[in-house]
């Protein structure tokens, strides 16, 4: 046994002591858009630009009144919070310096309470408006990758009745999936 544990570690010692020439590195390989109709960079490159610009590229148009809907209820809904952020945080500053307030039935639990409402929901619009970019620019990319799918008629799956007789008192109805290449 003492042998074995001695032939081994003799041969850990032996491949340690060997030096292996580094690995040239890989070359990058760029991807290969050419076999698409549209280009998936150009399209988001377009779209981190102008919101809605790579919509345009890809033909889809009708998605860019969608993102400046969203652009713009998002950012009213931003300068909304922000207003009743500010009317409460004056409300508490004229609690906590005694001067009367535009809330008197408000204690300053109430009007810090709301306080923090507001600045939460102010900054949660914020993440919205960074969420409406990037699935702006999501959109973009995975509208260009898909603009080579063939959607055409050849390609189909229907649900049709189904109506089979196997003999005189014996009946089968049901429904069949047909799919057609």
């Amino acid at each position: 046994m003492g042998l074995l544990l001695f032939c081994f570690s003799l041969s850990t010692v032996s491949l340690a002591q060997e030096k292996e020439s580094p690995a040239p590195p890989k070359p990058k390989v760029k991807p290969d858009y050419s076999s698409l109709p549209k280009n998936p960079r150009k399209a988001t490159i377009l779209s981190a630009i102008l919101p809605g610009a790579g919509q345009v590229y890809n033909g889809k148009s009708w998605k860019v009144p969608l993102i400046y809907g969203g652009f713009i209820t998002d950012i009213y809904f931003i300068n909304y919070n922000n207003r009743l952020y500010n009317v409460f945080k004056q409300a508490l500053s004229d609690f906590d310096d005694e001067l009367t307030t535009d809330f008197p039935s408000l204690n300053r639990d109430g009007l810090v309470r709301n306080v923090n409402y507001w600045r939460k929901n102010r900054d949660l619009c914020f993440l919205l408006l960074g969420g409406i970019y990037a699935l702006n620019l999501i959109d973009a990319n995975v509208d260009a990758h898909l603009s080579g799918f063939d959607v055409s008629d050849d390609i189909s799956l229907k649900f049709e009745p189904h109506y089979e007789r196997f003999s005189s008192n014996n009946t089968s109805v049901g429904l069949s999936l047909k799919l057609n290449f």
